[in-house]
């Protein structure tokens, strides 16, 4: 029971610093962290758990990686599904708690605000299609998977593989804040479109099934292509 609750504390910290960071700290005027902010908490966050409990679970935090890790061969099939468990479980609490902080703000509204929550069209931050989304999605989850395989190859530097995947998902936000708010995680989206609970329950569709497909291929990429046999 130890991984499963890494997982959901790591997924806790995760949604509740990433999104915490949105919610809470983006949009000060003057003071506000702004979208770089935004997308160093995120990365943060998995740096920081993936030190504090990786050595107990692995460190996912993502159910589009665990999924992943499987299809490279690196995850034993038994436990996807009470991880993916443990993780939505985790992003929801997060969110719970998220809620209950930025309720105390007077005019404070979820539903409103969209709460952090991942959305395409007209629930893009800049206006992106659905087309854009959902590629955007595929292409960073693919290459998020590539660099946490590599990381944690026996080949690799040893001790720095969360450093780099904590960096490696900072990036992703930079990149594809303006166009979806950046999911490549179908927990943490779970977490605040439930709260939110309009349009981003009808398109939390597309963040579950593009970042796991993109955490498939981004896997398969690397175990066939550029992995060796003894990983």
């Amino acid at each position: 029971m130890k991984k499963y609750f890494a997982e959901f504390f790591g997924t806790f910290w995760l949604v509740l610093g990433g999104c915490g960071s949105a919610v809470l700290a983006a949009a000060i005027p003057d003071l506000g962290i702004g979208y770089a902010g935004v997308a160093l908490a995120f990365g943060l966050t998995v740096l920081t758990m993936a030190f504090a409990v990786g050595h107990i679970s692995g460190g996912h935090f993502n159910p589009a990686v665990s999924v992943g890790l499987f299809v490279g061969g690196r995850f034993n099939g038994k436990d996807l599904l009470p991880y993916i468990i443990a993780q939505v479980i985790g992003a929801i609490c997060a969110a719970g708690v998220l809620y209950v902080i930025a309720s105390g703000h007077a005019g404070f509204d979820a539903a409103a605000s969209g709460f952090a929550s991942n959305g395409f069209g007209e629930h893009s931050p800049n206006g992106y299609d659905m087309m854009s989304a959902l590629v955007i999605e595929v292409v960073l989850t693919a290459f998020f998977l590539i660099i946490i395989m590599g990381a944690t190859s026996k080949r690799a530097p040893a001790g720095f593989a969360p450093i780099a995947i904590g960096l490696a998902l900072t990036l992703i936000h930079l990149i594809s804040i303006p166009v979806t708010n950046t999911s490549v995680n179908p927990a943490r989206s779970t977490g605040v479109a439930l709260f939110q609970g309009g349009w981003a329950i009808e398109q939390l569709w597309l963040f579950w099934v593009a970042p796991i497909i993109g955490g498939a291929i981004g896997a398969a990429i690397y175990r066939f292509v550029l992995g060796n046999d003894e990983e």
